[in-house]
């Protein structure tokens, strides 16, 4: 009986769904795929459920109301870290997800009862993650160009002196850079053989929170308009050297603390494998005098 059940449901679900599909015009799963390969800037394939679910994000995303202020500060944190989608489609997109996991727990409750609450936790937690993902991506990026500005004002302290082409000196830093700071030096230097060096300048150092990052790209423009900078980048170098220093000491503190805690679980593994002997070898006592 219960299986009959879970076949009308599932049959019924996939009927109105394709009602609904019809009614809405949503596309289909193919040209969902081929819409999020033309934007995707990697070379990931699409999945089928990606697709699916690009397909009602599109249609839905427009009716998602969302506070102004949100929604920039979203927009600027999709935009630095490359995701395409509009703030509305971006949330709209995360709550699908976790939609669509919670919805298995509907047939679960009928098969593995206790299972359902595992399922809608899981949902919620997975909504947590992709609604973070952005801000993930933005927080990996900015530790990783915080690490590079050291060795980046050191060589434009050392270039400056010679040569005064910052986009020449960009141009050259990238090439021996790593794969996150290139690729953003690479915007830079093309908005700047387009456009206004300032304006590019002004446009790199507002897609990240980070004074030093502000600090040297200041600097650059007032080399740009004719000021000297030899002095003022030499002591930049030695100021954020100072606070990289400290950051990796800071780094190497908590070592020991997770070390002790790694040491702990070992210990604890160690311990039950003995007890699990113990008990074992009782419990065939027990039963060899029974």
């Amino acid at each position: 009986m219960k299986i009959l059940i879970l076949l009308f449901g599932t049959f019924l679900a996939l009927g109105m769904f394709f009602l609904v599909s019809r009614i809405l015009n949503i596309p289909s799963i193919a040209t969902c795929k081929a819409m999020i390969s033309l934007t995707k800037k990697n070379e990931e394939n699409v999945k089928s459920l990606d697709a699916f679910i690009h397909s009602l994000v599109v249609k839905s995303a427009k009716y998602l109301p969302m506070n102004e202020h949100k929604k920039i500060l979203l927009k600027h944190t999709l935009n630095a870290v490359g995701i395409t989608d509009t703030p509305e489609e971006y949330t709209v997109n995360a709550i699908l997800k976790a939609t669509v996991i919670s919805l298995i727990s509907i047939p679960c409750f009928y098969i593995f009862p206790l299972f359902t609450p595992v399922l809608i936790l899981l949902s919620v937690l997975y909504y947590f993650k992709e609604i973070r993902k952005a801000d993930d991506r933005l927080k990996a990026k900015q530790e990783s160009i915080e690490r590079e500005l050291p060795r980046f004002v050191s060589t434009i302290a050392q270039e400056i002196q010679s040569n005064r082409d910052v986009l020449s000196m960009l141009e050259k830093y990238k090439k021996n850079t790593t794969k996150v700071f290139a690729k953003e030096l690479d915007i830079v230097t093309a908005d700047m053989r387009s456009g206004n060096y300032e304006i590019a300048l002004n446009r790199f150092q507002t897609k990240f929170n980070s004074p030093n990052l502000s600090s040297i790209v200041n600097e650059l423009i007032r080399v740009i308009n004719g000021d000297d900078g030899t002095i003022y980048f030499q002591m930049l170098a030695r100021e954020i050297k100072e606070q990289e220093i400290q950051r990796l000491k800071g780094e190497a503190l908590k070592i020991p603390s997770r070390i002790k805690v790694f040491s702990f679980l070992m210990l604890m593994c160690i311990l039950f494998m003995y007890l699990v002997v113990i008990i074992f070898e009782i419990i065939r006592s027990l039963g060899m005098m029974l």
